[in-house]
């Protein structure tokens, strides 16, 4: 039985950085909204209690029983969660005068499992409205900062004592209290110089966790598994060349071999040589794998439509068209896979319900649910690093699990206004000489994603001794952890001017070519 945290989420910014942190020390760990009812078994070895931007005094503020969860494992509250300990037993939390936000240096008061091995001055990251101004009885302080007289603290009292401070809880047996902790800073973020370090401790020290989430033990779990879910059945799945597709697509044949029927779909704004390139790689993976030309159909779909969320439907839905005529040519198919990751499965239930739209673009490859075939998502526990690593492990070639993020409906979106096959094919090349340069110059690997988008402007220009009118393309590149904010990367100059002159020497239709140094937010990584 895997070893777990659970981490319930009160719909703090800040959540999904505690998961990975928690993940970053091999430990597995799941996001539940704080609503959501769950057991507590052997597996589960400790609950951290997330962030919130509400107040724990507002009157429809985010709650749960934080006594009844420390009498089944330790527990750690984080800023909101650490507020909401300190008030059900009795303390006291008010508005601050003014918000806290940003560095502060953690001064301990008391040595404890929590914070071993800490320097004695630690910065760490405030960003709350409200402050502890008082512990309840049965509990101490284990740090402060210059500001804050409550930074981190922990439970001391027996349990029957601690009840006394609880009027939530009733009929509780004396007995020593399994640890429960609070911090009112925030130890997941990047500023929070040991932040790691504290979350370790708790791990380790405290909940007892033997860090062995490692991606080959995740392998072999997850190939057991799918085994045992899909027995000799069939399964069909829609690959794209990313790497979520592909790693999962690899783990499900590890699983059951032949028995998978991947569909690889040239939808025609694909990258230069992208198909042919991803399908020999597929080959040698040892995938069972049928690519599909199908550019010219993508094509008469897209023709005259300019709208971008238009070409988005357009797109998604002939995909859909080809891959259930595919997949009828399968006799007895019972699952559909996919490449679900975490991000997918927590971003679409928030801590007030489903998300409200999620965007087409994002879900190019969903399916209809008249097909009447089972899920098989093997990544739906993983964030995209831990994909990368799993790939890895699985013997993936690296430039294949190393590429960057690419959209679902491709360069139809890099292509603002209407889509042609021969706008297509100046993007291909424009494209694959800024990606390949970036290659060459070792600057790949340091940016998040990097793409041309041609833009449905032209402007004079003049090469040798003729005056032109053609198109310009804009460059993008971006660093980033997960894609949720993202700044623009600070490529050099001479690199700049060497694919701009490379571009509009080699492209024919492209004479200006210009560089996007807008961030996220508030614009967005894609332009369409």
């Amino acid at each position: 039985m895997t070893e777990k945290i659970i981490i319930l989420d009160f719909g703090s910014q800040y959540t999904q950085l505690i998961a990975r942190a928690v993940r970053e020390a091999n430990v597995y760990c799941e996001i539940l909204p704080f609503s959501k009812k769950f057991m507590i078994d052997d597996s589960v070895k400790g609950i951290i209690l997330s962030g919130s931007p509400f107040s724990v005094n507002d009157e429809a503020a985010p709650d749960v029983n934080v006594f009844s969860l420390s009498q089944e494992v330790p527990v750690l509250g984080v800023c909101y969660g650490a507020q909401l300990t300190a008030k059900q037993f009795g303390g006291k939390v008010e508005r601050s005068n003014k918000r806290e936000y940003g560095r502060a240096i953690l001064h301990q008061q008391k040595e404890d499992a929590l914070l071993k091995d800490l320097f004695p001055a630690s910065q760490v990251w405030m960003s709350h409205g409200d402050s502890i101004l008082e512990l309840p009885a049965g509990f101490e302080i284990l740090a402060t900062t210059d500001s804050i007289p409550v930074a981190a603290f922990k439970r001391t009292a027996t349990n029957s004592e601690a009840s006394d401070n609880n009027t939530t809880t009733l009929n509780s047996k004396p007995q020593t209290p399994n640890p429960l902790y609070g911090l009112q800073f925030h130890p997941e973020v990047y500023h929070s110089i040991e932040g790691k370090k504290i979350l370790r401790n708790f791990l380790v020290n405290i909940c007892g966790c033997k860090q062995d989430w490692t991606p080959a033990h995740f392998i072999t779990d997850t190939i057991t598994s799918l085994q045992q879910q899909i027995g000799d059945k069939k399964v069909v799945m829609a690959i794209s060349g990313g790497v979520d597709s592909t790693v999962a697509a690899t783990l499900i044949s590890r699983a059951i071999g032949d028995n998978l029927y991947c569909i690889f779909v040239d939808n025609g704004v694909l990258r230069k040589d992208e198909f042919e390139t991803v399908l020999a790689t597929y080959k040698k993976i040892g995938l069972n794998v049928k690519g599909i030309d199908a550019k010219k159909d993508f094509y008469k779909k897209l023709k005259g439509k300019s709208d971008p969320e238009k070409k988005r439907k357009a797109i998604g839905k002939e995909f859909i068209n080809i891959f259930q005529q595919e997949a009828k040519e399968i006799k007895g198919v019972t699952f559909l896979g996919q490449g679900t990751i975490y991000p997918d499965v927590i971003e679409s239930v928030s801590v007030h319900g489903p998300s409200v739209m999620i965007k087409s673009h994002h879900n190019v490859g969903g399916l209809p649910k008249k097909m009447h075939l089972k899920l098989v998502e093997p990544l739906r526990s993983l964030f995209k690093d831990e994909v990368r690593k799993v790939g890895l492990e699985l013997g993936i070639p690296e430039d294949q699990i190393q590429r960057h993020p690419f959209p679902g409906p491709g360069l139809a979106i890099r292509i603002l206004g209407e889509v042609t096959e021969e706008k297509v094919d100046m993007l291909q090349r424009a494209d694959d000489i800024y990606v390949k340069a970036l290659k060459e110059h070792n600057l790949y690997a340091t940016v998040w994603q990097a793409g041309a988008i041609l833009l449905p402007v032209k402007s004079v220009g003049v090469m040798g001794d003729e005056r032109t009118y053609e198109f310009t393309v804009a460059l993008r590149a971006v660093t980033s952890v997960d894609g949720m904010t993202a700044d623009w990367a600070h490529l050099p100059y001479e690199f700049l001017a060497k694919v701009s002159n490379e571009i509009i020497n080699s492209v024919r239709g492209i004479n200006r070519v210009v560089y996007d140094i807008s961030s996220k937010p508030p614009a967005t990584i894609e332009w369409e």
